[in-house]
């Protein structure tokens, strides 16, 4: 078991999801949000700050073996919170992390980084990012970011492109993207807890039969994927199909669009 796991975010939709779990991987979890938490465990240690100040970043690194980070602007919006919170505030941690010897850090990442991949293509991490919007950019860069310090320090990193987190898919698209809560928190265990690593890329998305992302690292830390959502394909599909479906990142790829998409090359 890992001695300190420090969760940024975790009074977020998937912070707080991986809260009860992630007690059974780590001796103490420290939790971190901007927003108050009430201690729920004796294991854990609530730490309410924002990790934008180095200091505070420092601070709460200190003594920590591993990092779930969860914490940032979560969809899309106005470039200054993305730019604060999802690529500032990443490089602040990551380099807290260094500072303080953090050996492996775990980044929510996004499909949105290969989102305006057309969806009769399937990708996988190995093909060129593609972000559909400015928070599918923040998440590229903290990918890149997550790759120097792989590389240059020798942490461990694992960048996780999630999917559509629900308790079940709300539309025709997310019948290939979505991730159920039980497949994520597994995901997230396996990370935490697999033998040594150096960087790796995953795409967090249930075992649907619609799945267009190929993995390469789940076979790195053990992950498989149990849900499908198939199982809600028959409500879904009454909706009928939804111009934002024409590519991977959905919605993202249309807003605020000033071309014509059928133009967009495959």
């Amino acid at each position: 078991m890992m001695r300190r796991l420090l969760i940024t975010g975790a009074a977020g939709e998937i912070g707080s999801v991986l809260r009860l779990p992630l007690r059974e991987v780590a001796h103490s979890l420290r939790l971190n949000d901007i927003r108050a938490l009430t201690q729920e465990h004796p294991c854990e240690e609530i730490f309410t700050a924002d990790l934008h100040d180095p200091d505070v970043a420092l601070a709460a690194t200190r003594e920590v073996d591993c990092i779930v980070h969860m914490a940032g602007v979560p969809r899309e919006n106005a470039w200054e919170p993305i730019l604060r919170n999802n690529i500032e505030t990443v490089y602040t941690l990551f380099e807290a992390a260094r500072l303080n010897g953090v050996r492996r850090i775990v980044f929510a990442s996004s499909n949105h980084v290969t989102g305006f991949y057309r969806s009769d293509h399937t990708v996988d991490s190995t093909v060129p990012v593609r972000p559909d919007s400015r928070y599918g950019v923040s998440k590229v860069f903290g990918e890149a970011l997550a790759r120097l310090y792989a590389d240059k320090h020798g942490m461990e990193m694992a960048c996780l492109r999630i999917g559509s987190f629900r308790q079940r898919p709300q539309n025709v698209r997310e019948l290939a993207t979505w991730i159920s809560p039980r497949d994520l928190t597994n995901l997230v265990r396996c990370c935490v807890s697999a033998a040594q690593f150096d960087f790796l890329v995953i795409y967090a998305v249930s075992a649907n039969r619609r799945n267009l992302w190929a993995d390469r690292d789940r076979d790195v830390v053990g992950w498989q994927p149990q849900d499908d959502a198939e199982q809600f394909a028959a409500d879904l599909e009454r909706l009928g199909p939804s111009t934002t479906d024409r590519f991977h990142g959905g919605q993202n790829c249309v807003r605020e669009l000033t071309r014509d998409p059928t133009t967009i090359q495959p």
